[in-house]
């Protein structure tokens, strides 16, 4: 699970000689002290380390830490330690450390480690279980009594950062477990480091695209807190945001915003929609459902993830209620009426003018089993793990919320009500993903008129990515003969229910996508050209940034005199650290870089980028 540094990793180098030789560490022998030592390990210093670095090549966080007292108490001479801590982490046994094999941390434990070494496990170990894929570490002694750097991955800083002070906190409560000062709950402490990690972690469709092309080797840099994401360097850079993309046309998102003006355009160009118009006031809502027909539809004219509509409205009376919570989620104050159309809601996802999943959508619901009451059934599912809140995993939590209440109720049921066996109780109307629906893979069914119907609707609108509402009796038949119709166009439509279906096999979506962006034989990364040493990389710097220019590159530089973008000082003054670096990187005129990088940047925060095509 880890890579951890060999015999020696975990050695203290005592600057005194140690009282007795039986404090060794893997003397299995060596007696337990009646006393159990003070809890003294302590943080003295934590630096992020956010590219290649002395230490490893991926990000890492180093913890500079004291031990204390507990120098002269490794893991074997703890009674109890052992067994307590996997007793509360089983999952370590996952991870293989220095003996390259499952269990060889606590092996390790078992025979005699220290603090450091331990820490810096259970550190690998919460991010793991908040979420977070993390491997390496190592741990190494500074050459003072008691101190040690303890280096570890991450991934997202703030989780990586706390998921050590945590760590640090609960080897301290297992030293001394009865010693209120060092009280730790580990229960409340790691939901707290989930939530974080979950709040700023990408959403799955961002993630999915990270990493495709981190498989494809197209380097990425995060732009802001959420999904905003570079892909690529200099002037081969794209950029997306969730699924939209830098080709993703300004005009094809606003029209698919207009659900009046996206039907009129589908509608013109031959496609089956439904009959719709737009009101802005309940009496006209009222009124446009006469003319159309019950049962109709109401929803926002510009909402989004099926907040606000209402389906299934058989009356005017079900009308002027659904009006108001349409309203509230429409933007431009305008509401849409259509009529509705029979069927099952299917997901359309079309990329660059072609088809590339399709995912039955099954609206949020409960299946009786004659013992639990529907809250409790709704409880039992939520506690699924890939259910979380919003689209922080592939499926969402289900919401017991007036609307759902609202339609148990039509049901015949209440919340406190045993439904029988085998009966569905329907907790939404709308299959989105959003309100807690599941989905199932139908791509291989989809009939190839429906194919085609999609494929023209997403080219109507203009979108390269584009996320097609069917409702229709079955999409493995021809719409125009069985029936159905396209009521929604989706910009930056979630992939989750494509590559992480409830049901079926998961679609690669992100490849088409990549391959739109990056062709194949597309470069991503400009050549890098990195100087560092004592005297002289200055003039190195420039030397080599002068030739580059004279072969007809555009040339972004950086050295102790500030940033050069082709010839032109752009920002003055030390710029030789990894945040300038990226800025050239982010620079979408830079077809080559030149980098002074000083040995202080490296030793506090690691290089700014993965790595160079010539070191000098």
């Amino acid at each position: 699970m880890t890579e951890t540094a060999g015999p020696t990793s975990d050695q203290p180098r005592p600057a005194r000689k140690r009282p007795t030789d039986s404090g060794m560490a893997g003397s299995k022998s060596a007696a337990a002290p009646t006393l159990r030592p003070a809890p003294t390990l302590r943080i003295l210093e934590t630096r992020i380390l956010r590219g290649p670095n002395y230490w490893a090549r991926e990000p890492v966080i180093r913890l500079l830490v004291d031990l204390g007292v507990l120098e002269e108490f490794p893991s074997n001479k703890l009674p109890g330690f052992t067994d307590a801590l996997v007793a509360l982490l089983p999952t370590l046994e996952d991870h293989a450390c220095s003996l390259g094999r499952r269990g060889g941390f606590i092996t390790r434990l078992r025979d005699g480690t220290w603090a450091g070494h331990i820490a810096e496990h259970i550190a690998l170990e919460f991010q793991n279980l908040a979420g977070t894929d993390v491997r390496h570490g190592k741990t190494r002694g500074t050459g003072e009594y008691g101190r040690y750097n303890v280096i570890y991955e991450f991934r997202e800083e703030q989780v990586g950062v706390e998921a050590g002070r945590m760590a640090a906190g609960l080897v301290n409560h297992l030293v001394a477990p009865n010693d209120p000062s060092v009280d730790f709950d580990l229960g409340a402490e790691l939901e707290k480091l989930i939530r974080l990690a979950e709040r700023l972690a990408f959403g799955p469709s961002t993630q999915a695209l990270i990493d495709e092309a981190a498989s494809r080797d197209i380097p990425t840099i995060r732009l802001d807190r959420f999904s905003l994401v570079q892909l690529g360097q200099g002037v081969h850079q794209q950029r997306i945001r969730a699924t939209m993309t830098s080709r993703t046309s300004a005009i094809g998102v606003d029209i698919a915003s207009d659900k009046k003006l996206t039907n009129r355009l589908l509608d013109s160009a031959g496609l089956p929609v439904p009959r719709s118009e737009v009101v802005t006031t309940e009496d006209e809502a009222v009124a446009a459902a006469r003319r159309i027909g019950f049962p109709c539809v109401v929803k926002p004219l510009d909402g989004n993830h099926g907040r606000g509509v209402a389906l299934d409205l058989g009356d005017e009376d079900a009308v002027r209620a659904a009006f108001p919570p349409a309203l509230a989620e429409s933007r431009s104050r305008d509401v849409v009426v259509e009529a509705d159309v029979a069927g099952n809601d299917y997901r359309c996802l079309v990329i660059g003018g072609r088809l590339a999943a399709v995912a039955e959508r099954v609206p949020a619901g409960v299946v009786g089993d004659g013992e639990h009451t529907v809250r409790e059934l709704v409880e039992i599912a939520n506690r699924d793990p890939r259910r979380g809140i919003g689209h922080e995993k592939v499926l969402t939590r289900i919401r017991l919320d007036e609307a759902a209440e609202a339609l148990i109720t039509a049901q015949g049921l209440t919340t406190d009500a045993v439904p029988a066996t085998g009966t569905r109780v329907k907790l939404a109307l709308t299959g989105n993903m959003s309100t807690g629906g599941t989905s199932i893979d139908r791509t291989m069914e989809a009939h190839p008129d429906n194919v085609e119907i999609a494929e023209t609707a997403a080219r109507v609108v203009g979108l390269d990515i584009a996320g097609i509402d069917f409702i229709c009796p079955d999409i493995a038949t021809p719409v125009r003969e069985t029936g159905g119709a396209i009521v929604e166009v989706n910009a930056a439509p979630g992939f989750r229910m494509h590559t992480h279906p409830t049901e079926g096999e998961p679609q690669y979506v992100a490849r088409p996508v990549i391959d739109l962006l990056f062709p194949p034989g597309t470069p991503s990364r400009i050549p890098i050209v990195a100087v560092t040493g004592t005297n002289g990389k200055t003039t190195t710097v420039r030397m080599i940034s002068h030739i580059l220019k004279l072969m007809g590159r555009r040339v972004g530089m950086t050295s102790t005199d500030g940033i050069v973008v082709d010839g032109r000082l752009i920002k003055k003054g030390d710029m030789s650290g990894p945040k300038s670096a990226q800025m050239v990187l982010q620079n979408p005129t830079v077809d080559t870089a030149v980098f002074e990088v000083s040995r202080g940047g490296i030793l506090r925060q690691g290089l700014g980028y993965d790595r160079n095509d010539v070191a000098v």
